[in-house]
C-alpha cells in the first residue's frame, strides 16, 4: 500500500443533539449526529416526531417545483424570499 494514502483512524468522541455522547473510533476526531440510540423512537419505544426530509423533497423544494409535484388537496407553500 501507499505511505500517505490512507487518513489517520483516530478515537472519536460522537455527540448527539439529545446530549448523549460517547467514545468510537473514526478518521475524524468530534463527530455530531442529530439521534443516536438513547434517543431513538426504535429503541426507545416512544413515539416521537423526527423532522425528516428526503432527497426528492428537498429537490422540489431547491427548484421550486412545489406546485407541480404538490399532493392533491394541498395548497403549496410559498417560496422564501
Amino acid at each position: 500500500m501507499k505511505k500517505g494514502l490512507h487518513p489517520e483512524y483516530v478515537e472519536a468522541t460522537a455527540s448527539c443533539a439529545c446530549g448523549e455522547t460517547f467514545k468510537t473510533r473514526s478518521t475524524k476526531p468530534i463527530l455530531k449526529t442529530e439521534i443516536c440510540s438513547k434517543c431513538h423512537p426504535f429503541f426507545t419505544g416512544q413515539q416521537k416526531m423526527i423532522d425528516t426530509e428526503g432527497r426528492v423533497e428537498r429537490f422540489i423544494r431547491r427548484y421550486g417545483l412545489e406546485d407541480r409535484y404538490k399532493a392533491p388537496g394541498k395548497k403549496a407553500k410559498p417560496a422564501a424570499e
